[in-house]
């Protein structure tokens, strides 16, 4: 036999879940330490990536390892209930989303949402980018547009991806790039890529 709760149930149900957990809280959380640690070499790991230094193996297979140490021990944290602030959990998103696995993004991107709840003006931003790698990494096209597909010989690219689904208006509320802006920004890498390989090339 199949049991069904009246619809006021329902409801009152519905009420009680929808209400916000830290909507009774009082005071601001104080930052953890560690967490900002953390935060800080997952970052520093990645400066001379992001300066145009080109990365050997033996960097890459160093940095896999430390970033999955410190995914280890976020979670610890975040068990412990030692994350409590807005920058908490902002950071703690970063450190996911440098995960390799959909689980990693899923929970950057909760990390990410829980952030922007408690006021971090900076988590919109991850919450769209970590929800973009999670559909890459599940086979379905980003939405928002943050992602670039870089494969050996071919050129980068932001495909597969719905690009009807968001409109623009939220795409800047979340801190990204308006189509037109990633296409111009896309189009300018290419055409720089293609003017090295002429260059070298020519040599």
């Amino acid at each position: 036999m199949t049991h069904r709760l009246p619809l006021a149930a329902i409801f009152g149900l519905a009420v009680l879940w929808s209400a916000p957990a830290w909507a009774q809280s009082s005071g601001a959380a104080v930052d953890n330490a560690r967490m900002a640690q953390i935060f800080a070499d997952d970052q520093a790991i990645r400066e001379g990536v992001s300066a145009g230094r080109r990365p050997d193996r033996a960097f890459v297979e160093r940095m896999h390892a430390e970033d999955a140490a410190r995914r280890v021990e976020v979670r610890t944290l975040l068990e412990a209930g030692a994350l409590a602030s807005a920058e908490d959990f902002r950071k703690a998103a970063f450190v996911f989303q440098h995960g390799t696995q959909p689980d990693d993004y899923l929970l950057a991107h909760s990390l990410a949402v829980a952030a922007a709840a408690k006021g971090s003006e900076g988590a919109a931003w991850i919450a769209a980018a970590s929800l973009d790698r999670y559909l890459q990494m599940k086979g379905e096209p980003q939405i928002y547009g943050t992602q670039t597909t870089v494969r050996q010989g071919e050129a980068p690219t932001d495909d597969p991806y719905n690009r009807g689904l968001v409109p623009d208006s939220l795409r800047t509320a979340m801190g990204v790039p308006t189509l037109a802006e990633q296409a111009a920004k896309l189009e300018a890498v290419n055409a720089a890529l293609a003017a090295a390989k002429a260059a070298s090339g020519s040599r």
